[in-house]
């Protein structure tokens, strides 16, 4: 019970700040959901770094990974709003814009992962 708790909480945490940066950062003007996609990037980053220092001499104990792994990273990035959003891309036709969410999406969160490893080796 107290494992779903701390996942419940870090997931409240990192959802309410995607939401924030979501609304600040989206924009229908610019064809690219921005707040989403550094949502993603930005959590794909910290669970680099988080799981990182969770494997470097135990760094975090197992209750920090749950909380800030599972649950605030889990809670703050969203497959289904890029789902969705690709969605909206190519209903509308755009095409373009379509493929540069997708494909910056993948291979900077990719790139984000390995470097928050990295950067605590």
């Amino acid at each position: 019970m107290k494992n779903l708790v701390l996942v419940f909480i870090g997931g409240g945490f990192g959802s309410a700040l995607r939401y924030l940066i979501g609304k600040y950062l989206n924009s229908p003007e610019s064809g690219i959901p921005y707040g989403t996609f550094a949502a993603n990037i930005l959590g794909s980053l910290l669970i680099g770094v988080i799981l990182g220092l969770a494997a470097k001499n135990n760094t975090l104990n197992s209750n920090q990974t749950l909380i800030l792994a599972t649950g605030f990273c889990g809670g703050f990035t969203t497959f289904s709003t890029f789902a969705y959003e690709n969605h909206v891309l190519l209903k509308s036709g755009d095409f373009t814009s379509f493929a540069i969410y997708t494909i910056a999406s993948f291979v900077v969160g990719f790139l984000a992962v390995f470097l928050g490893l990295f950067l605590v080796k």
